[in-house]
């Protein structure tokens, strides 16, 4: 018989990839972590990981047995929530994936509120790429994730929940030249051709992000690479590089700011991202998860109409 205290171990392990982190991570000691590895193995009749001092990898046993560990663990999250919704249980778990600056922001916003409504519930927000919340998604890991898709290619089979869509637009230096045909923030924007902008110098999203791919093929349209400084993770180092006269960017409309220094135009092309609420297809969707579904939106759904 399966001991679920047993099936955390070994998924924790095989998550860390060594044993001691896998431990600490557990507050168990590693002595007592390694007896239930041991003992596992003994009653397998095979060892569940190749032992390195740095790198810990699974056999293929125990591949099989860490899915169907992942899948069990996954049931009893999935009981545990059901439960919790007739009954109130107390100390029942949500595990949140957002993404980096906005994800973060939306959840400082919303988590008083949501502590006012369930007290009982213990969050879990992990700042998290797409593709990484879509894969914890898929292995039952993540209850639900806010994301940024730049079309509906971007969907697998999940359930998501349209939160809302927004415009990515063009930033530039209000000294630049072109400045005067621009728009501050808040007002309608009129459209630019990339191509005006060909001798200027850019910063950009990184490459295999959710904006970058909506953004490269406008490039590609426009008959030019851009002259790139840098590369960053963050949209608010984006729009704090164009107030600062350095370059030009195009982002999110979420991300603009109302400061002199900038100005906007829209594309041509009206390339849109859409934020999403996704969680796992024919999964139990808590009340608790519900209720942060809709407090997210709202709060995105506000900070958008004072954008427009």
């Amino acid at each position: 018989m399966m001991d679920l205290k047993q099936l955390e171990y070994m998924v924790q392990i095989a998550e860390e990839k060594n044993i001691t982190k896998a431990a600490e991570k557990l507050f168990i000691t590693q002595s007592a972590l390694n007896q239930q590895l041991l003992k596992l193995e003994k009653e397998l009749g095979s060892p569940l990981f190749y032992r390195s001092r740095t790198n810990w990898h699974l056999t293929e046993v125990g591949e099989i047995y860490i899915r169907a560990a992942k899948e069990m663990l996954g049931l009893k999250k999935e009981t545990y929530n059901r439960i919790s919704d007739l009954i109130n249980m107390k100390n029942t778990h949500l595990s949140i994936g957002l993404t980096p600056e906005r994800g973060i922001s939306m959840f400082a916003s919303v988590y008083p509120e949501f502590h006012n409504l369930h007290p009982n519930v213990i969050v879990e927000p992990m700042e998290l790429s797409v593709r990484e919340q879509k894969s914890m998604i898929n292995r039952l890991e993540l209850d639900v994730g806010f994301l940024t898709l730049s079309d509906d290619m971007q969907k697998s089979d999940n359930i998501y929940v349209s939160i809302l869509k927004e415009d990515i637009i063009v930033a530039i230096p209000s000294s630049h030249p072109l400045a005067s045909n621009g728009s501050n923030y808040g007002k309608p924007l009129k459209d630019i051709d990339l191509k005006s902008l060909k001798e200027d110098n850019f910063v950009l999203i990184s490459k295999g992000s959710t904006i970058r791919e909506a953004i490269n093929p406008i490039f590609q349209d426009s008959g030019f690479s851009p002259k790139l400084l840098f590369e960053t993770r963050s949209c608010q180092t984006l729009i704090n590089m164009v107030m600062k006269n350095l370059c030009c960017t195009i982002l999110p409309e979420h991300y603009a700011v109302d400061f002199k220094d900038v100005v906007y135009f829209s594309l041509p092309q009206k390339p849109q991202l859409r934020v999403v609420a996704m969680y796992k297809k024919g999964v139990y969707l808590s009340k608790a998860t519900a209720d942060f579904i809709k407090l997210a939106s709202d709060y995105w759904n506000k900070a958008h109409e004072k954008i427009r």
